[in-house]
């Protein structure tokens, strides 16, 4: 069985309106959350095997402190230029294309691409995916190629919302 936990990058800041989207860095909310959504997974004996995430700055920051507090070592978080804004048929292709080494990946990155991932791979809508939240998806397969669209099953939604 393979386990995706799909997370959106934490709240980012936007009030440097010169810097590139690429590089807008978390804001202090988003600080706040990251670990806090880090410590929810780790709860939930939710650990990974390897993290992925997007290159942008607000997507690593994340991933850097989500590992941090479920005890990863974040020199080993796996950077992927295709889930920066590439679409869904990208986010799937690189989901298909990880090592069955593998069996639970988190897979750190942007909206709408997140959100509309989890509604193909689970058949459930969630609407929007709010920043720093999670969807964990399980897959009755044994190799992440068999990965397709509504093969997944939800298991658990939550969000920084839901830990005030």
């Amino acid at each position: 069985m393979k386990s995706l936990i799909v997370i959106r990058h934490a709240k980012s800041d936007r009030d440097q309106p010169f810097l590139a989207d690429i590089d807008r860095p978390l804001n202090n909310r988003g600080k706040r959350d990251a670990p806090v959504m880090g410590d929810v997974l780790k709860f939930r004996g939710q650990e990974p095997d390897l993290i992925v995430t997007s290159p942008a700055k607000r997507a690593l920051e994340t991933a850097e402190l989500i590992a941090e507090a479920v005890g990863y070592d974040s020199r080993a978080i796996a950077v992927r230029d295709s889930i920066y804004l590439q679409g869904t048929p990208a986010l799937l292709e690189l989901i298909r294309s990880l090592e069955n080494i593998y069996n639970r990946v988190y897979l750190i990155g942007h909206n709408p691409d997140l959100s509309e991932l989890v509604t193909r791979l689970t058949g459930e809508s969630l609407g929007t995916l709010p920043t720093c939240g999670i969807a964990a998806i399980k897959f009755p397969v044994d190799a992440w190629a068999y990965v397709m669209h509504g093969s997944g099953r939800l298991v658990f939604f939550d969000s920084p919302k839901q830990h005030p």
